[in-house]
């Protein structure tokens, strides 16, 4: 018999990969959403996975269906990838940010630990938790120093996590992942707003795109590679805490060249900065040390800027038309 992986929030972008990748792996998975009979489900849509996974309607921060859910799978591996995602929605929801997330991290650990299951929790913590690494790669070791409601949250997270190992021996860990993108993105992140702009600009259906601060830098990976990372933290024999980035920086303003140049643009005849756009607190450079990764892992990541561009510009173009 194979695995049973419970995801919380299955809906998203890594909720999807995840999926695609433990179904391949023949794992039964399920997944949970706020109301799991209204969701439209797009990203399992998009991969043709809707049909293969078992949905459940399960909030993070409401204990009692966390635990309901948790019993009724009786998962070998759960998944916690739920919450608010956005760091610039924090700052307009902090509350729903830190009660989505930390609320539910803890909800789903106390369930854990009063059902006395021998399940596996990976947890989404998250590289916003460092703030700025003023100018060094930041590793498991680095202190945090979060600089939004999001990062917040997900440093709460990361301590709940350590404390329910270390004082109940939970078999629990999280993955400090720095950004990682992909099609299956919303248009509210920076990333794919980029792209869906030089893409709609490029076709005719739009004049201009607005940003914010250009000169951030920002380590960004290939979603679907990061979800390997974390299937593969909960096959070691104890569990541990990593960081999982591609190691190299590059800029906002090089995310749009590159974007631009895709579709055979000069970015500099489009694009307009935007005071208005810049948020109250910001990150100058999040960038990643993934060695521990490599080497425990067995891990590292493949996709460079250029790649994670190309596959990004190549299905706002194929949804386009």
């Amino acid at each position: 018999m194979g695995k049973t992986a419970l995801i919380f929030g299955i809906s998203g972008q890594d909720g999807a990969w995840l999926a695609q990748l433990l179904l391949a792996k023949g794992y039964a998975v399920h997944g949970t959403s706020r109301d799991a009979e209204a969701g439209d489900f797009a990203n399992l849509h998009a991969l043709g996975l809707h049909a293969q996974v078992t949905l459940h309607s399960a909030t993070p921060h409401d204990a009692r269906s966390v635990l309901q859910t948790i019993a009724e799978v009786a998962p070998q591996e759960i998944y916690n990838l739920a919450g608010q995602s956005s760091v610039a929605l924090s700052f307009e929801q902090p509350v729903e940010t830190l009660e989505s997330i930390a609320v539910g991290t803890l909800n789903i650990l106390e369930a854990i630990r009063f059902l006395e299951l021998p399940t596996r929790l990976y947890n989404a913590a998250s590289g916003e938790c460092f703030g700025n690494s003023n100018g060094m790669p930041a590793s498991e070791t680095t202190p945090f120093h979060p600089r939004s409601p999001y990062a917040v949250a997900k440093a709460a997270s990361f301590w709940q996590v350590a404390n329910y190992r270390e004082a109940y021996g939970l078999f629990a860990c999280s993955g400090l992942l720095f950004n990682h993108e992909s099609p299956l993105r919303p248009a509210r992140f920076v990333t794919r707003k980029i792209v869906q702009g030089a893409c709609r600009i490029a076709a005719g259906l739009q004049q201009e795109l607005r940003l914010g601060d250009l000169s951030i830098r920002r380590d960004w990976g290939w979603a679907p590679e990061y979800v390997e990372a974390m299937w593969r933290m909960l096959q070691l024999p104890q569990a541990e805490d990593f960081v999982i980035a591609t190691g190299v920086a590059h800029s906002l303003q090089q995310f749009v060249e590159v974007a631009f140049a895709e579709v055979g643009l000069d970015w500099r005849a489009h694009v307009q900065s935007d005071a208005g756009l810049r948020r109250p607190s910001d990150i100058a450079l999040s960038v990643g040390d993934p060695a521990k990764a490599a080497r425990l892992l067995g891990w590292r990541a493949e996709v460079g800027l250029s790649g994670i561009v190309a596959r990004m510009v190549a299905a706002e173009r194929a949804a386009l038309g």
